[in-house]
C-alpha cells in the first residue's frame, strides 16, 4: 500500500490565539484574540490594541458574537496575560495584517459607500458608466482591427 498523504483542514478553527473580529454587542467592529476556550460556545479573548479606541478588555464572549478571522497568533499559552498578549500582537504586527486583508478593506468600502449622500452615489453611478462605456468602445475598437 502507498503512503497516506494527510493534509490539515483549510477550517478557520476556534483556537488560542485566533484573532476574531466582533460582528455583535458594544465592541462591534473590534479585533481581539481568544486567550482562552470557556466551553463550545464561549471563549474568553483580550484585544490589547495600542488605540484606546480599539482595545477590547479581557471579558467572555459567546461565539456567536464574533467572527473568526485567518489571523492566528502561533504559540500562545491558554490564559496569556495582557503584558505578554500585547507584545505578541505588536510582534506580529496584527493590525497591520489586518489592514492589508480583503476583508477589512471590503468592510472600509462598504462603511465609506455607506456614508455618502445621494448626490455623491449618483455621481459614483455616472463615473462607472463612462468607464463602462471607454471599456466598450476600447474594446469594439480592437475588435473592429482584427
Amino acid at each position: 500500500m502507498g503512503d497516506a498523504d494527510v493534509k490539515t483542514s483549510e477550517w478557520r478553527l476556534v483556537e488560542v490565539g485566533r484573532i476574531v473580529l466582533f460582528s455583535y454587542g458594544q465592541y462591534t467592529g473590534r479585533l481581539a484574540a481568544i486567550v482562552e476556550i470557556v466551553d463550545h460556545k464561549r471563549v474568553l479573548v483580550d484585544g490589547p490594541s495600542d488605540d484606546s479606541d480599539q482595545a477590547v478588555p479581557r471579558h467572555a464572549t459567546a461565539l456567536a458574537n464574533v467572527s473568526l478571522t485567518h489571523l492566528v497568533i502561533p504559540k500562545i499559552p491558554r490564559a496569556f496575560g495582557n503584558g505578554p498578549l500585547k507584545a505578541a500582537w505588536q510582534k506580529e504586527e496584527v493590525e497591520k495584517k489586518w489592514a492589508e486583508s480583503n476583508w477589512a478593506k471590503s468592510r472600509e468600502r462598504s462603511k465609506k459607500r455607506r456614508a455618502l449622500t445621494d448626490f455623491e452615489k449618483f455621481k459614483v453611478m455616472r463615473m462607472r458608466k463612462q468607464a463602462r462605456f471607454e471599456e466598450k468602445k476600447a474594446l469594439a475598437k480592437v475588435k473592429a482591427s482584427a
